[in-house]
């Protein structure tokens, strides 16, 4: 059956599916390419459908040594299903697409589409021209086209949003592929980013991450060095704006001048995730990394100075080819100093096209891993103890929805500190709603969240509350027809998964 006789509403293509991979980025990309698909006509088929839609999208990720045999393999899976729904179209994009290219329909011909990391607009009128022509459409811009964040989206969250500030990457970091694939940098406009950021706050939204594979570098494409900290600083005169976040940036990037615009912008949270990677110097040199270990821990003393409550979070590769234990040591001596609250660790894997790859010096996956082991250990003991200083405190968090798993069955509610910091907090007697404000006072830190298990202490209901709350009336609202489904409502994830499904390559 062809999804023009699918049943449902006049004007309705069918439904779509769209699967992320990766990073912020790419999730930041999946949003506008399911809003490119509603503009087009296409419903978003219901949570747990399982490639049961008309379109399924592959939003791709490129940058883990497995990440072809994870995409194959989930093709795979749907190539029964389009031979029984010969309507159906499937559409690969993304990272591996750029990379891949071609290879993707000669090792999965039922595939309709391939695009790449610069033309996603183009997606609609792929899977056009393939339905007409009836023949794969393989199209990968070699440059930008657009700005993720011009196109049409569709947000996951109706408080909180991602807000491009610039694509690429200058860096030449040995065990990342992401510039080969995304680009040199390339800024947005200063003005074009605050114009987005004020309809998105008159739409409801009270929180927005700015975005960029190296955020802080902002300014490097127009020859100002301070630009990201003027950008900060603009936000600020944003009313309506209560919460301004970003990542990743860079410590090479890293400027006084930004310390001075996130401790003196109200807005601006006191959170940081700062990559290391290692602090080994020798490791750092072989990664390409343009700091060293007295930079870094320079960087984290002048934002402790600067913001005493700040949350520093990081991510760190392990295993890096030729690191000796003496340089794991190092790591672990950089991870004690900077007491981070919370790290996102990676095993070291090649990524193919990279020049770590074929480094001398690969290190024994059993060695890997009991440092992985020994380095999640001391962490896991320091963000316990990093918590713990939080009982007691009395702290205003903006309700959430579904980041705490377990809220239905223990009568909670869950919200973000300004710090990021998970909080569960006892469900009140009023009304709350994701994009509200609670105060709390701590009572239990956990490694990785904290309790409120006391009476909330006051609610600030917010537009974004409104904005959340319409949402929902209105998705409530749809004929019975038209398979939406309700939207995942949420603060965007500030940090990558720590299973490594970021980059982690800033």
């Amino acid at each position: 059956m062809s999804s023009s006789d699918r049943s449902g509403p006049v004007g309705v293509k069918g439904t779509y599916e769209v699967r992320t991979y990766g990073c912020q980025m790419n999730v930041h990309d999946s949003e506008r390419l399911s809003g490119l698909l509603e503009g087009a006509g296409y419903e978003r088929a219901p949570e747990g459908s399982d490639g049961d839609a008309d379109v399924v999208v592959f939003n791709t990720c490129a940058v883990r040594e497995n990440a072809d045999n994870r995409l194959y393999g989930n093709l795979g899976r749907l190539a029964p299903m389009k031979t029984k729904r010969p309507g159906m179209q499937i559409a690969v994009g993304g990272c591996l697409a750029q990379k891949d290219r071609d290879t993707i329909v000669k090792k999965a011909p039922w595939v309709d589409v391939v695009f790449g990391t610069h033309n996603i607009g183009k997606l609609p009128v792929l899977l056009e021209r393939a339905r007409v022509q009836e023949e794969a459409q393989v199209e990968i811009a070699e440059s930008l086209e657009a700005f993720p964040s011009t196109l049409p989206t569709r947000r996951e969250s109706a408080y909180a949003a991602w807000v491009s500030i610039s694509v690429g990457c200058n860096n030449t970091c040995t065990f990342c592929i992401v510039p080969a694939l995304r680009g040199k940098e390339k800024d947005r406009r200063t003005g074009d980013i605050l114009a987005e950021i004020e309809t998105l706050v008159a739409e409801g939204v009270s929180e927005i991450t700015l975005l960029g594979q190296n955020v802080n570098a902002y300014g490097s494409d127009i020859g100002d060095r301070e630009a990201f900290s003027k950008l900060l600083r603009a936000c600020g005169k944003i009313e309506g704006l209560e919460r301004v976040r970003f990542t990743s940036p860079h410590p090479r990037d890293f400027t006084d001048d930004v310390i001075a615009a996130m401790a003196e912008t109200p807005n601006v949270m006191p959170q940081l995730h700062m990559p290391l990677q290692s602090g080994s110097d020798p490791v750092l040199k072989a990664m390409r990394r343009s700091y060293r270990q007295d930079r870094f821990l320079g960087i984290i003393e002048k934002v402790r100075a600067a913001m005493p409550d700040a949350a520093i979070s990081t991510d760190i590769i392990i295993g890096f080819p030729g690191e000796t234990e003496e340089d794991f040591e190092q790591t672990m001596h950089v991870v004690r100093e900077a007491r981070f609250a919370n790290a996102f660790t990676f095993q070291y894997s090649k990524r193919p096209g990279t020049p770590a790859a074929t480094m001398e010096g690969q290190i024994p996956k059993e060695v890997v891993q009991s440092r992985y082991e020994r380095l999640v250990a001391l962490q896991e003991e320091i963000s316990w103890e990093e918590n713990k200083e939080q009982v007691g405190r009395t702290l205003e968090l903006m309700v959430a929805e579904g980041e705490g798993r377990k809220d239905g069955a223990t009568h909670r509610l869950s919200g973000r500190a300004p710090d990021s910091r998970l909080v569960h907090f006892t469900k009140p007697d009023t009304e709350v709603r994701p994009g509200d404000v609670v105060t709390v006072e701590i009572t239990y830190a956990a490694p990785h969240h904290l309790l409120a298990e006391g009476s909330v202490l006051g609610i600030r209901r917010t537009r974004a509350g409104d904005a959340w709350e319409k949402r929902n009336t209105e998705a409530a609202a749809k004929p019975a027809g038209v398979m939406l489904g309700l939207p995942k409502i949420g603060a965007p994830e500030p940090l990558p998964v720590a299973s490594g499904s970021g980059c982690g390559c800033d």
